[in-house]
């Protein structure tokens, strides 16, 4: 018996379980929050699924990215409320690296949903400001004004990760490959 294309092994399978963790990453980057992060990439998948015919000869994972974007966006316009952040103010730690990522993902979590995902496409999904703008739907003026003012932002709320960053320690790149001082 001849396998047809309809058993969902015409690609769509082995695109989930080779790009599934990365995305994951880029979608926890996004929200800052594991579990909606999840929820996210779930739907997502699951529109990757119903348009895979169409999409899977193309790039898969953009049409997937700019899905989580834009969901993102949608999801934070309906629910603008303040966040609570997962890790106590008083929690102590004695990994620098560690203090640092923590610092980082507190000071993306105060940037407005389209200044993050500007930085999270641009520095850490490594996308070009051009890419970057078709995923978000807006142009490469406006990608390159929102990422300066989140980098501006992110200087002032967290001076270490630029401090850091100038003694040439990378540690910046230590969590999500944004540079600060660009």
């Amino acid at each position: 018996m001849v396998p047809t294309r309809h058993d969902g092994r015409d690609g769509y399978l082995a695109f989930v379980e080779s790009h599934q963790h990365r995305l994951l990453r880029a979608a926890y980057l996004i929200c800052g929050n594991r579990h909606q992060a999840e929820d996210l990439l779930q739907e997502a998948l699951l529109k990757l699924a119903l348009r895979w015919a169409s999409v899977r000869d193309g790039d898969p994972a953009a049409y997937v990215r700019a899905i989580l974007y834009r969901d993102a966006v949608s999801w934070w316009r309906r629910r603008r409320r303040e966040w609570l952040s997962a890790t106590p103010p008083d929690r102590a730690t004695h990994d620098r690296d560690g203090a640092l990522r923590l610092t980082l993902h507190d000071a993306l979590g105060l940037l407005p949903p389209r200044q993050r995902a500007v930085l999270v496409l641009r520095y850490y999904e490594d996308l070009t400001e051009v890419a970057t703008a078709e995923v978000l739907g807006v142009t490469v003026g406006t990608v390159k004004s929102q990422c300066h003012a989140a980098l501006r932002r992110l200087r002032e709320a967290a001076p270490d990760l630029a401090q850091n960053t100038r003694a040439g320690q990378g540690t910046a790149d230590l969590a999500t490959g944004v540079e600060v001082n660009p």
